[in-house]
């Protein structure tokens, strides 16, 4: 009985130190231990800690530029009038029809004018037949001078030898006759002059009205296209002269190159410069490719503030048609090899420009800088970045200087030559 009593005893406090264990173990878990409570404080921090979408400062190249829609036209576009007014005999062509340098397009008929051209070839044929009168008329009267003069010296010199041997009437009228003929002769060489004349008078109206017969074919001026056609056979047509209304035969344009027209800014009409690149997309066709500025105006309009701007576009296949639009990216200004940072870094605040940085212990700091070019995406830092640093971009505001970030790299268009 006595050594029940003892098992009984010692099972009893085996239960009792185990239950005491066991509330240890409880209290020590419900307190925590002070290695786990540093972690857990740690772990608290870290997901207090705001992330922070950061940019490195890279050396690039960059430029500023602008998209502008731009318009093909003819390289020439010219409406072809008739010189002279009359009935259209034939016409050659129609709208769309390509013509080359040279080619009869319509052909006039103008009655009136055919009789003006047989009128002064016949006044042509006159003067030459004149002119033969005239030269007919000065032989004979110099054959004329040459027997009178003989005569009269002849008679002159009987005189001088035999003093008194001929009258004096005679003499006289010897010297007389001379005279007249020498002044015949002159006569019909004025008359010749005169003649000559004539016939030069006869050969301008002669070469005038065949200039004008010359008019009655209308021809094609260069290679290019018909684009509008306003007269048929039979119409009867005015004569296009300076300050006329009179309407057009047919117009046509030389397509085989193109005029890029652009209106550009004033803010960046002084940068443009012949021979700029241009970088071109065409919206009805798809195309896309580049050129250079061929010429400018060198002056804004008054009314739009922008300068008119051309580019050359070969277009031997005629794929391109006048009046299609384009967008024309024109760079005005760039920068190589100079530090960049997006734009969305920047913080403007009247005459400073700052950005926040992330400094090697990933806390917040406030630097000022000076920018230079600006594209669309990227600014050129001049001073006060170094390559390698980390700036924020976006939600600026949400940063104070000191605070404890957490970087992250943020996803940035690296094209810096996009469109404004």
């Amino acid at each position: 009985m006595q050594v029940r009593r003892w098992h009984k005893l010692l099972v009893l406090g085996l239960v009792v130190v185990c239950l005491l264990v066991a509330a240890l173990f409880a209290r020590r878990a419900r307190v925590g231990s002070p290695v786990s409570n540093s972690a857990r404080e740690t772990r608290a921090d870290n997901e207090h800690t705001p992330y922070a979408a950061v940019a490195l400062v890279k050396r690039e190249t960059i430029a500023t530029s602008l998209s502008i829609a731009g318009q093909f036209l003819p390289y020439q576009n010219v409406e072809l009038h008739a010189k002279v007014a009359g009935y259209i005999k034939h016409i050659n062509v129609d709208i769309g029809d390509r013509v080359h340098t040279g080619q009869v397009l319509a052909v006039l008929e103008v009655p009136e004018l055919v009789a003006q051209v047989d009128e002064a070839k016949a006044a042509s044929h006159h003067a030459e037949e004149e002119i033969a009168r005239a030269k007919s008329d000065v032989a004979r009267a110099e054959a004329d001078h040459v027997a009178l003069h003989a005569n009269s010296a002849r008679l002159v010199n009987t005189d001088k030898a035999r003093p008194g041997l001929i009258a004096a009437q005679e003499l006289d009228d010897a010297n007389a006759k001379d005279r007249a003929s020498e002044a015949q002769v002159d006569a019909a060489k004025s008359s010749l002059a005169a003649a000559r004349q004539q016939l030069e008078v006869a050969k301008a109206n002669q070469q005038h009205y065949s200039a004008l017969s010359d008019y009655t074919r209308i021809v094609a001026p260069y290679d290019g296209v018909v684009t509008w056609r306003y007269a048929d056979t039979g119409s009867l047509v005015q004569a296009g002269t300076s300050g006329s209304s009179a309407a057009p035969v047919v117009t046509v344009a030389q397509v085989s190159e193109l005029r890029l027209r652009i209106p550009v800014p004033e803010s960046i009409a002084a940068k443009v410069r012949v021979g700029d690149a241009v970088d071109v997309k065409v919206q009805a066709t798809g195309e896309h490719f580049t050129g250079k500025v061929a010429r400018f105006t060198g002056a804004l309009d008054p009314s739009t503030r922008t300068m008119q701007v051309e580019i050359d576009v070969p277009n031997p296949s005629y794929r391109l048609q006048p009046g299609m639009y384009a967008d024309v990216v024109l760079a005005s200004d760039s920068r190589t090899d100079v530090l960049t940072i997006p734009v969305n870094a920047l913080q403007r605040d009247q005459n400073k420009t700052s950005v926040l940085i992330v400094d090697p212990q990933d806390h917040v700091q406030k630097r000022e800088v000076q920018t230079g070019v600006q594209s669309s995406n990227n600014v050129e830092i001049v001073s006060g970045l170094s390559a390698g640093e980390r700036v924020i971009v976006g939600n600026l505001g949400s940063y104070q200087p000191g605070e404890l970030v957490r970087p992250k790299e943020a996803t940035i268009s690296a094209n810096s030559a996009d469109s404004e």
